[in-house]
């Protein structure tokens, strides 16, 4: 379903007539479009639930081998994704595309980074410092909105 919901969120058809539950929200609240990146990071989260009892068997070198090099597959896909074609025709003549008309962090490598970063940290900690450092991240974010509020990529301005 999430699949699903993500080619329609992401090919609404005209801007002028997409409807208000397929675009994100402003900055409070937030739409059906603003579940699908939360209910990837859940899909990895439950897949991971079972596939690091196998981890139990094998050596602290495979453990780290496969978690880095699922986080690097998974990165260098969304990153690939995103600049494929790598060439384009100007003037008559093909040229590669700059690396600097691609998005470095796009979802998929946000969820691959999302990923290692949660493997490595209950491979290596108790489920106590797990869940500790999910509220500390939590809380913390929680706080940076709360202290510094952006509205449109912009910072607030308070009434004095």
């Amino acid at each position: 379903m999430t699949v699903c919901f993500m080619i329609i969120v992401n090919t609404p058809g005209s801007e002028a007539f997409t409807y208000s539950p397929l675009r994100h929200a402003a900055w409070h609240g937030f739409t059906p479009t603003d579940l699908v990146f939360p209910s990837f990071l859940f899909a990895v989260g439950n897949a991971m639930s079972f596939a690091m009892k196998k981890f139990e068997t094998m050596s602290q070198t495979e453990v780290i081998g496969k978690i880095l090099k699922r986080t690097l597959i998974i990165f260098l896909l969304g990153f690939l994704m995103y600049w494929f074609p790598f060439f384009h025709q100007t003037d008559g003549h093909w040229v590669f595309n700059s690396f600097s008309h691609t998005r470095v962090f796009g979802v998929l490598q946000r969820i691959g980074l999302c990923y290692g970063i949660a493997a490595l940290l209950i491979y290596y900690t108790s489920p106590k410092t797990v869940y500790s450092v999910a509220w500390v991240l939590l809380i913390g974010y929680w706080a940076i909105l709360l202290f510094f509020p952006v509205a449109g990529g912009r910072p607030l301005q308070h009434d004095r």
